[in-house]
């Protein structure tokens, strides 16, 4: 038995399968990379920074191909595969521009003579876990940093997404990087044989809080760095706006981004109560407009989510939270995969979903006195990754970025994601940074060297 296959959300027909790896298999892989260490942490930066940037051109170079496979397994609308592809490209291009700048020594100013510096060195052997969310993404922004400074990288996808994880291999292999990224079909009684092998040095994780728990355990127990990027229930604050239906525009652009299905989506509205009706009527008619259906076709905004069971636990979180006494504004139905945009009001804290990350095409609207109530409900959640506010007020926007508890505050913006800038979350979103100058740092020996005059 398996637990690797492609299964098409939209039709619910089982296109390949891929078996496990054998357990001989996986101590080829992993002696393999080990070794593999001993060779690459000596090739200079500018050779890791040229075998990368080729990783790049081949993203771009097969982007149609690696965009349809990704269609298939999880049921993106091609446009957001295409673009997916396309950034991905662009996030292992930075690292392939700024190798040297992230592996660079860094002077220390001392008291007396001499000198000190901070140098970076690889740690070794690591472990991706990836999501399903984001296949290309997600391995993107944690392989290319690490193999820019040294680090090899064994690859556990997620079960559903074996085609874009052998696509990716073949990607590495052909920029001249077979060793250094190694794609392993582990279950996850195998992963914790790799998280517990000496020769590994560190594991990542994206994933569900669970998923998380269970890795930093496994981590814990076996003194192992561990970096986790988790899940998310970020709120879009609006509290005051020039331009009502560009801010309502850019909250569903935001919830339905990835069918919903993103960490860092908008998912709690709150809303100051001068603009909520108005909010809420315009919100509600663009999600119910926003076009479902086959996510090949060109006019499609919204495709099924990623599979029968995860459209099953979103349509329990709705059916909770009407019974327990929230308003259903719109929607709250599924078909097969697909899920009807869905609108929730007058949820309270006694509430399961006011504490649950709603992982679909599904929003919950608040309505909120002022600034400070605003951010008291924004606040008021185990999760800390990213969260948006609206206002017109430079002043009110500084004390509210300061007041969120959260890895990333962005300011009459949404989907502005980029190479450059640090993703990550605080509380129970994670303990990481990934993207930007940060991400090279999460994995190196920060060594220092002082030498006497």
């Amino acid at each position: 038995m398996t637990d690797y296959a492609v299964v098409n959300p939209a039709t619910g027909e089982t296109l390949a399968t891929y078996p496990n790896i054998t357990d001989e298999a996986l101590e080829a892989a992993i002696a393999g990379a080990d070794a593999a260490y001993r060779r690459w942490r000596d090739v200079p930066v500018t050779e890791r920074a040229t075998r990368i940037r080729r990783v790049a051109e081949l993203h771009r170079e097969r982007r149609d191909e690696l965009a349809e496979i990704i269609v298939r397994e999880m049921g993106k609308p091609l446009s957001a595969a295409v673009a997916e592809v396309d950034f991905a490209a662009d996030i292992t291009e930075y690292y392939a521009d700024n190798a040297e700048k992230i592996t660079a020594d860094q002077p220390i100013d001392i008291d007396g003579e001499g000198s000190a510096v901070i140098r970076r060195s690889p740690l070794g052997v690591l472990l991706g876990i990836m999501p399903w969310n984001f296949p290309y993404y997600q391995v993107a922004r944690f392989a290319a940093p690490n193999i820019v400074v040294g680090n090899i990288i064994l690859l556990k996808h997620a079960p559903q997404c074996p085609e874009s994880a052998a696509a990716i291999e073949q990607i590495y292999e052909d920029a001249g990087l077979e060793g250094v990224y190694t794609n392993v079909y582990a279950s996850n009684d195998q992963a914790a044989t790799i998280i517990a092998d000496r020769r590994v040095q560190g594991v990542s994780v994206t994933g569900s809080e669970r998923a998380g728990a269970a890795v930093a355990a496994l981590a814990g127990q076996n003194l192992k760095k561990v970096a986790l990027e988790l899940g998310g229930s970020d709120p879009f604050i609006v509290l005051s706006t020039d331009d009502l239906d560009a801010t309502v525009a850019a909250a569903v652009e935001a919830r339905l981004d990835n069918n919903g299905q993103s960490c860092n989506a908008p998912k709690r509205f709150i809303v100051q109560e001068g603009l909520y009706d108005a909010f809420l009527e315009k919100f509600t008619q663009a999600m119910t407009a926003s076009k479902m259906g086959d996510p090949f076709a060109d006019d499609t905004v919204l495709g099924p989510l990623s599979s029968l069971a995860a459209a099953e636990r979103l349509q329990d979180q709705v059916d909770r939270a009407v019974a327990q006494g929230a308003k259903l504004v719109a929607g709250g139905k599924r078909d097969g995969a697909f899920f009807e945009p869905t609108v929730l009001t007058d949820v309270t804290p006694e509430m399961d979903v006011y504490r649950e990350e709603l992982f679909g095409p599904a929003g919950v609207v608040y309505k909120v006195a002022d600034e400070q109530e605003a951010v008291k409900v924004a606040n008021d959640t185990s999760f800390g990754l990213g969260s948006y506010v609206y206002t017109t007020d430079p002043e009110q926007a500084e004390r509210v970025a300061n007041s969120i508890e959260a890895g990333m505050v962005y300011v009459n913006i949404v989907l502005a994601d980029s190479p450059e800038l640090p993703f990550g979350g605080v509380k129970r979103s994670g303990t990481s940074r990934e993207l930007g100058l940060l991400a090279a740092d999460e994995f190196v020996n920060k060594k220092l060297i002082r030498v006497a005059p």
